[in-house]
């Protein structure tokens, strides 16, 4: 399961990196604004993984 939530926290700041970037190419600050917060979601559950796994072992 850990695995799995990894995965996603990585995916989604992937996901954000990559509107943030479109978003300033285009000129649109909606899309940088939520690329930024994709990113803060995934670090804040990457943060929570390595939570659980400090305290797993």
């Amino acid at each position: 399961m850990a695995k799995d939530e990894k995965a996603k926290a990585m995916t989604e700041k992937a996901k954000g990196k990559a509107k943030e970037a479109v978003g300033r190419a285009v000129g649109n600050e909606r899309m940088t604004a939520e690329g930024k917060a994709d990113q803060v979601k995934g670090d804040a559950r990457q943060a929570k993984e390595k939570g659980k796994d400090t305290f797993k072992h």
